[in-house]
């Protein structure tokens, strides 16, 4: 009864050994060939040239997001007419009516977003 279990019992050593064993290997070749005096600066927090000036729990514009939901925004429009030129064909007067109704919508979201200011950058 228990033989039928061995292939299951294999196939967990052999995914742990792989899981497992380039860690371990990679530790002790390290520890074999590496240095064991880090560099101070390299330990420091920034690698940048300077000390960090501000919190990094520091509060962003909002105007940050404004932009990345208006990006989100416009290149899904771009992802719905792609497929839709490609059947533009098979689908008629009916495709392209629907069509111009969305991209009409986007656009009076657009010039609304134009007149007040979220395209302005300070």
């Amino acid at each position: 009864m228990l033989e039928n279990y061995f292939p299951i019992l294999l196939f967990i050593f052999v995914g742990l050994a792989v899981g497992v064993g380039p860690v371990v290997a990679g530790s002790v070749v390290s520890r074999l060939v590496g240095v064991h005096r880090p560099d101070s600066e390299k330990l420091a927090p920034y690698e940048c040239g300077f000390e960090a000036f501000e919190d990094a729990r520091m509060k962003f514009d909002v105007r940050y997001y404004l932009v990345a939901i208006l990006f989100i925004l416009f290149d899904l429009e771009i992802a719905f007419l792609f497929p839709w030129a490609v059947v533009l064909q098979e689908l008629g007067l009916f495709g392209f009516v629907a069509m111009v109704m969305f991209l009409a919508i986007l656009v009076v979201g657009f010039i609304y977003e134009w007149m007040k200011g979220a395209l302005e950058w300070e």
